[in-house]
């Protein structure tokens, strides 16, 4: 990932367009989570936006898309999570989608195009966040091919980024 371009504080307005296209998008309640009137800054590079919410880099638009990044540990919970196995974590934390062999759970209901949390096995460790290529009727029924196309993962450019920020 580049280096930051340029970073700056959001206006009210836009920080509330910012948080009701999450809360949209993920079903969630972000005053819950983050406060009536939190500060957002947007650090723009290169390839991404990142949104730093509270002074904790936690959402990010990544090829016009916005996602929580897998800092925002109080958000994970509430997304729908796919268990994978020990085998397909190497392949998983280098960019790979997820393919339908390496599930071991589903945990939560989601359609086509929702944003996925994908976890390890042993310790349910958050490993990536991914968009659901299917919906998860569909996905049960499939015994090959991908399922979840991999856009965040731990060891990523972004990730790297955003260890730095903290």
């Amino acid at each position: 990932m580049s280096k930051t371009i340029k970073r700056h504080f959001l206006r009210e307005k836009e920080t509330e367009e910012i948080l009701q296209e999450l809360s949209h998008k993920l079903n969630v309640d972000t005053e819950q989570l983050l406060g009536s009137e939190p500060s957002m800054e947007l650090a723009e590079t290169q390839l991404t936006e990142i949104f730093i919410v509270n002074g904790k880099p936690i959402l990010a638009r990544l090829n016009n898309i916005l996602s929580p990044t897998l800092l925002f540990a109080e958000i994970l919970p509430f997304l729908p999570k796919i268990i994978v196995d020990m085998g397909a974590i190497p392949y998983i934390c280098s960019g790979a989608d997820l393919m339908v062999p390496g599930i071991v759970q589903i945990h939560g209901d989601f359609k086509e195009d929702d944003i996925l949390l994908i976890a390890d096995e042993r310790h349910e460790k958050p490993l990536a966040i991914g968009i659901a290529l299917f919906d998860l009727q569909y996905v049960r029924k499939l015994k090959r091919g991908k399922v979840v196309r991999n856009i965040h993962y731990v060891g990523d450019k972004l990730w790297n980024l955003l260890k730095k920020m903290i």
